[in-house]
């Protein structure tokens, strides 16, 4: 019954998650655009390519104030919406 806990054998070497942290955003720097996008989600019955904009405008707003990690645009699957750009509202 003791192999299963056998921590004698060899210590535990955690490691970072490969996109690194992922922050919460506790000053709500991006806060307005996680409110249109979740607004979007239920007023499209949470029908998420209906709102990839929201969506891409979300995710540049936390790259842009290193909240995560920068990323291409087209690795996160928003290569067609690269022109358009987040308003800040």
């Amino acid at each position: 019954m003791s192999t299963a806990m056998n921590f004698g054998a060899k210590s535990f070497q955690p490691r970072p998650p490969d996109k690194g942290s992922f922050p919460l955003d506790h000053f709500g720097e991006c806060r307005s655009f996680q409110e249109r996008f979740m607004k979007c989600l239920r007023d499209n019955k949470f029908e998420n390519a209906l709102c990839r904009r929201e969506s891409k405008e979300y995710l540049e707003c936390r790259m842009e104030r290193q909240l995560m990690a920068q990323e291409p645009l087209e690795k996160l699957g928003f290569g067609d919406l690269k022109g358009t750009k987040a308003d800040g509202r």
